[in-house]
């Protein structure tokens, strides 16, 4: 019998990157040129760049860290994630371990339905014209799946017809018709949008009214995925604090996210920490990602946290997460950039639904990560402890110097660029 996989990967950040690399490409099996794509040599090239979009003078690249420890519905991965900002991968990371002793994440997902939206002006008789799209519902949806090609043959497609009435506005009343289609594996956008551009002509005939958008929506609220998992209070000591109260500073801050938007706005930010590198990584549209995510955290009237946080009966911290998550495994970028197809390799998701639950489940472990560090040590100790190596890099260190110097910032707790350059100039005169 093979060795099971295991994300738990003791010192895992003291290996240098080429022995991270090779330990990742034996879990992944990764061929050779997989493995080149890790390190530039075989990545994404000028040439390619310039066939993806326009006016490409180059490629810009970012670093690619490898998030250990996740245990999702009893199964291990390794998440391969783009970021440049420091602390990010670390913390996912310590914040997985604290989950898995509790059981991992349960996480879950709705089926990959998306919202195509077609506008609707000048309608003579909004509610007979509202009435009569739902009557030509059965005509619609088979139009909209004659231009759906291989998504209709892997069963998805054109499902239902909604429509709303928007009276009132500075343009006039609006007919607003919703197309929910099934996008399977891919992200789908190219396909929503060509569905609602193939019956706009028909909607425009049976209301009377005149079209004007015909376009997706990001607030893709029927493709949502879901995270939750436990953390035993014991788990959460510090030094300083016990378990318990930890677990109560930790649900103290969630419901100060769910009832203040200031505050709101920089807890859901750090969520959006863990869950955009993981977007980069695997080639999808984070942009989208990050406005749907934002427009459900307001969908209510009020812009509130996208976690939960609460204590058990057992005294334990109990945490979930809930937004859209319009992914895909086929299709544009995830299968163009050389490095992303790698990526999806590593994750090793069978599915766009899967992979939307691995990306809900870094997001609510980069939440706990970002609370607790709030909740005892305050944010900034941790974070500028990282933050020194990018100083010592821009202050001109080089080689084996860019340790010795972060590690005297953090020895003296003064980690600023200006000591940085200090600290160089007195070590090359010694």
């Amino acid at each position: 019998m093979s060795k099971q996989k295991t994300s738990r990967l003791p010192g895992f950040y003291k290996h240098t990157w080429q022995e991270r690399a090779a330990i990742v490409a034996e879990w992944a099996d990764l061929t050779p040129d997989e493995q080149a794509a890790l390190n530039d040599r075989n990545g994404l090239d000028v040439a390619q760049a310039t066939h993806l979009i326009e006016n490409v003078i180059g490629v810009y690249t970012l670093p690619l860290g490898i998030a250990t420890n996740f245990l999702i519905n009893d199964r291990d991965y390794l998440i391969p994630m783009v970021i440049e900002e420091p602390s990010v991968v670390a913390a996912v990371s310590n914040a997985a371990k604290l989950f898995r002793a509790g059981g991992g994440f349960i996480t879950h997902s709705d089926e990959p339905v998306m919202i195509g939206q077609i506008q609707v002006m000048d309608v003579p008789d909004l509610r007979v014209a509202s009435d009569a799209v739902l009557q030509n519902r059965d005509m619609l949806l088979a139009e909209a799946n004659r231009v759906g090609g291989s998504i209709v043959k892997r069963g998805g497609g054109a499902q239902d017809i909604d429509v709303r009435i928007i009276e009132q506005t500075s343009v006039g009343s609006m007919l607003i018709v919703h197309l929910l289609y099934d996008t399977r594996d891919a992200m789908g956008a190219n396909a929503i949008n060509t569905a609602v551009e193939r019956i706009a002509p028909h909607i425009a005939h049976i209301t009377g009214g005149r079209v004007n958008l015909r376009i997706l929506s990001n607030l893709t609220d029927r493709r949502k995925a879901s995270a939750q998992g436990t953390i035993p209070a014991a788990a959460l000591a510090t030094n300083t604090l016990d378990g318990a109260a930890v677990v109560r500073a930790i649900v103290e801050a969630g419901v100060f996210a769910e009832v203040d938007s200031y505050r709101a706005a920089t807890h859901n930010k750090g969520i959006m920490n863990g869950i955009d590198p993981v977007i980069i990584a695997t080639g999808n549209d984070w942009r989208a990602i990050e406005a749907g995510a934002h427009a459900y955290a307001a969908r209510n009237g009020q812009y509130t946290s996208l976690t939960q946080w609460w204590q058990d009966d057992d005294g334990n911290l109990r945490g979930s997460i809930e937004l859209p998550l319009a992914v895909g495994i086929v299709g544009g970028m995830t299968r163009v950039h050389p490095t992303a197809k790698v990526a999806l390799k590593i994750l090793g998701v069978e599915s766009a639904r899967e992979l939307a639950e691995v990306i809900a489940a870094v997001g609510l472990a980069q939440n706990l990560a970002a609370m607790r560090a709030l909740a005892t040590e305050g944010i900034q100790r941790g974070h500028m402890s990282l933050h020194a190596r990018q100083l010592a890099i821009a202050a001109g260190a080089t080689g084996d110097m860019i340790q010795r110097i972060t590690q005297m910032m953090i020895e003296e707790n003064n980690i600023r660029l200006e000591r940085a350059k200090q600290l160089i100039t007195e070590l090359e005169g010694a």
